[in-house]
């Protein structure tokens, strides 16, 4: 690995990160995930045959189309912050109104410092799944937290 002109190691290691939900009240602290998956833009195009000459097809941008963020984690308590996020979402039948709220995942160094990071306006959960048992495995309980969001965009 080399070092940048930044001080940060160059490529990053993608095993340290740390995710961030900030409603307006704050942060909601309990971010242990085991992964995060997901963080993707796309430019969705429109085929065009160009009149006359049939042999040309021009790809036309027609706007930007992103991927939902997953997070993986092992199954938290019924009092955690974000359970109770998916809880309200998606087990209230929208007997109260969606809360979208901000999301940023930040890649970290060494020292926990973020050295990329990623903001995902808007976001809330679409899905929330607990991953099979299985009386032969030895593995800890997973949940996955799959987020939908306006747009993303890098920050760091």
């Amino acid at each position: 690995m080399g070092i940048s002109l930044f001080g940060d190691t160059y490529p990053p290691s993608a095993f340290y990160f740390k995710v961030v939900v900030a409603p307006p009240a704050g942060l909601l602290t309990d971010n242990s995930f085991q992964e995060v998956s997901g963080i993707q833009s796309e430019i969705d195009t429109e085929p065009v045959t160009e009149g006359g000459e049939n042999r040309f097809v021009h790809k036309l941008p027609k706007g930007v189309k992103h991927s939902d963020l997953e997070l993986k984690r092992g199954i938290a308590p019924i009092t955690s912050p974000l359970v109770m996020w998916c809880k309200a979402t998606m087990e209230l039948d929208f007997s109260l109104p969606i809360r979208p709220l901000p999301v940023i995942v930040y890649l970290m160094n060494e020292n926990k410092i973020p050295i990329r990071g990623w903001f995902f306006d808007s976001a809330y959960p679409v899905k929330w799944e607990v991953e099979g048992f299985g009386s032969t495995k030895n593995e800890v309980a997973i949940e996955k937290i799959v987020l939908s969001y306006s747009f993303s965009n890098r920050i760091i």
